[in-house]
Order: C-alpha cells, then structure tokens, then sequence
C-alpha cells in the first residue's frame, strides 16, 4: 500500500497508522471524540495524502475536459475549481473529482483510491485531442485546516487569507516556497486546504500545531464527513448510481452542452425526479451493518451506506446515510431495518440534546 507523504510527519506526531481512501495515513492520534469536536469548534489540522493530484493540460483541455465530467469547467474563471461527477454512456457514476481551472492547465483532485481507474478512463478518451494527462500525486501534497480558528492559526504562521471565495484557490509563498491555499465549498464550516511539495508541508504540519492547530485522523473526518451528509464514492455512491439519485446537484451543469451521460441526466431532470434519494437517517436500535435494508410495511425501500455514531454532550448519536424510496419518504412511512428503526432526517445532523 502507498504510503502518505507526509507519514514520517505523522507517526512523530503520535498517529495510529492505518488505510484510508487507497493510502496508509493517520487514523488517530488521541481520541477519536475530541479531534472530531476539533473539526467543529477549534482548529484541525489533518493529512490529505490519501487525495491524488492529477495535471490535464494541451491545447484541447478545456474543450475535452468538459465533455467528461458533469459540471461546466469551460467557464471557470482562473483560480476557480466546482465538483463533479464522471458518467458512463448509461449515465452511471464512474468516479468524482474536483476541478481547478489552474491558467494554462486544470487539476483534477480525487481520492487516490479512484486514481488508477480515472487514469484509464481519460487516457481511453483522448483521441486526436491535444491532452496530457499526468499524474502529480507525488509532487503534490496536501494537508487541511478546519475549523472557526482556522483563519487565525494559518495568519499567524504567515499565511493569511487573502479574501478566498468557496472553491477558489490562490498561489501564495510561504518561507520562501510557493504553495497553493483553497477555500473548500461550505457556508457552515471554514476549511481550507494547503497544496505544496511534500517537505514544506512537512515544515508547516510542526508551525500550525505549534500555533495550535490539533491533529485530526481519518476516523474523526469519517464522522464529521457523516455529519454533514456527504457521499464518499466506493461507500455511498458507485456504478449502479445515477447523478440525480445522489442529491449532489452542485455536480451537475444543465446548460453546458454534451458530455459522457449527459442524454440520461437530461431524461431525468426532464420527467422528474428518479425514484430513491440519498438521505440522513437518526438510528434507534442495534447499529447496523453498511448494505443494511432498510423496509415500510415489510417491504425493501432502501438501504444503509454509511453508519457512525457522533459525539455530542450527552453521549453518541447513531446515524447513518443511504438510498430510500421517494414514496416511502413523502407518505412517512415508518422506516426499519433488522435491529431497530431508521428515522429520515435532514443533514448535516443535529448534534444538540
């Protein structure tokens, strides 16, 4: 198995060392409760090693690129960067990615764990293009900061924020190196995200926990990922999934003309809506297994994709995310699964008594 980057960095900050998205990163470093309130309320800081960075440049990238992905990157201003999906012909889901419109070429960012297929699919579609698709996930490294501190602590080891947008990314220079800051796309909760090669993150993993930053693994953004409702492809979302099914509608673009799958997203958002949606779940009862069926009146309606159980003041909240029936939902069906009761409810949770 690979291992992160900035490993070295992370077991001498006292890391439980394990896999995660295809990488052996942290998992944890104290407990699993107290970094995962970190990520809500104090300042984070968490390896990013287990995310790939991928260069797509050549006359045709942006011509290309836009028609293999979902959302519109033909228009994204410089430094600006959306989410997409990837699609087979039957508009399945194949993979995600992040795009950023970089100037003179885009960088895809997934998870490592995708790399080696999304490598192959590029490489299968570009024909007569002018398109190089290089890997630079072992000159990239990334590390996050999250949290109402986050702002302050980057400041002040002399990175301040200069005004970032969601999605948006800036070239700054830090000790004389140049790296990359982005804003990730949430009103609720401040993240950023530092790409530079790997050892000056190395240098500035030990200045931000020196300025207070607190190390988070793996399984604290598994909960906190949880939290918020968002689907992680091989776990919530795969190839027998449909763009619409996931209510990722920030990944889909109705306007920007053809791309691989794009005839059946537009068959659904013409007719309605598909039949299931992914959605939160409040669990009473035994904590079920990940494929768990979920059933109203003795019938299957759905299933369970992700389980966790989220701290809060008075103890664990067990949740879990997965597909539902629409009917099953609009009629308030009593929702079971073997073991216990799955009540539907809103992301990201709530975390109060």
């Amino acid at each position: 198995m690979r291992s992160t980057p900035l490993y070295e960095t992370l077991v001498a900050s006292g890391a439980r060392m394990g896999e995660y998205g295809g990488v052996e990163t942290s998992l944890v470093f104290s407990d699993v409760a107290g970094e995962f309130r970190e990520l809500l309320f104090g300042c984070a800081i968490y390896d990013l090693g287990w995310r790939a960075k991928v260069m797509i440049a050549g006359e045709d990238r942006v011509r290309w690129l836009n028609g293999m992905v979902t959302n519109n990157v033909k228009d994204l201003p410089v430094g600006r960067g959306n989410y997409n999906f990837v699609l087979n012909p039957q508009g399945r889901i194949l993979g995600d990615l992040y795009a950023y419109n970089m100037g003179e070429y885009f960088l895809i960012d997934t998870e490592r764990a995708q790399l080696e297929n999304l490598l192959k699919l590029f490489e299968h579609f570009i024909i007569m293009d002018d398109v190089e698709v290089a890997d630079k996930s072992d000159d990239v490294a990334a590390l996050g900061i999250q949290g109402p501190r986050a702002k302050e602590i980057l400041k002040s080891v002399g990175i301040p924020d200069p005004g970032l947008d969601p999605m948006q990314v800036a070239g700054l220079t830090w000790n004389g190196a140049g790296i990359s800051l982005t804003r990730m796309a949430s009103d609720e909760f401040l993240t950023y995200e530092v790409w530079a090669v790997p050892a000056v993150l190395a240098e500035l993993w030990k200045m931000l926990v020196q300025a207070g930053a607190k190390p988070v693994g793996s399984e604290a953004l598994e909960k906190f990922r949880v939290l918020i409702g968002f689907p992680k492809y091989g776990t919530d979302i795969g190839e027998r999934d449909l763009p619409q099914e996931t209510e990722q509608t920030h990944a889909l673009n109705f306007t920007k003309g053809c791309y691989i799958g794009q005839e059946i997203v537009e068959r659904i958002r013409s007719r309605g809506n598909v039949h299931r949606k992914f959605h939160g779940f409040v669990l009473e009862g035994e904590l079920p297994a990940r494929g768990a069926k979920l059933q109203a009146d003795g019938k299957d309606v759905g299933e369970i994709t992700s389980v966790s159980r989220l701290p809060t003041q008075n103890g664990e909240r067990p949740v879990a995310l997965g597909y539902i029936r629409r009917e099953a939902l609009e009629r308030h069906a009593k929702i079971t699964y073997s073991g216990g009761e799955a009540k539907p409810a809103e992301v990201p949770f709530s975390l109060a008594s």
